[in-house]
């Protein structure tokens, strides 16, 4: 059963817009997370980038990301455990005011 999972981003307002356009390294995550055991990429997909929506409703988020597993387990160790993973946590982690992750299954309500 696969798993999508979502993550927003509030990229602070007084960061510097090249250091912004590193954030689109989550994007390059697709191939540089390798599964532990394979040793090839396992994100099904991964999308994103920066809101433009016109509704007005983003409440301070700027950015926005889609990644889909394949399993629970896969995103598991993407998140807990995925070098390319931590290091892109790590590398954003003076850009980002604000986080928000929503993973689901499809069907589960």
């Amino acid at each position: 059963m696969s798993v999508t999972h979502t993550v927003l981003f509030q990229i602070k307002a007084d960061a510097d817009a090249n250091d912004v356009k590193a954030a689109d390294r989550f994007i390059a995550l697709k191939d540089s997370c390798l599964h532990p055991t394979s040793n090839t990429p396992y994100i099904k997909t991964i999308k994103g980038g920066k809101d433009n929506s016109p509704e007005g409703l983003q409440n301070g988020i700027t950015h926005g990301f889609v990644v889909e597993f394949s399993s629970a387990e896969d995103r598991d160790y993407y998140v807990s455990t995925d070098p390319s993973h931590q290091a892109f946590v790590k590398s954003i982690g003076a850009l980002v005011e604000k986080v928000i992750v929503v993973d689901f299954v499809d069907g589960l309500y």
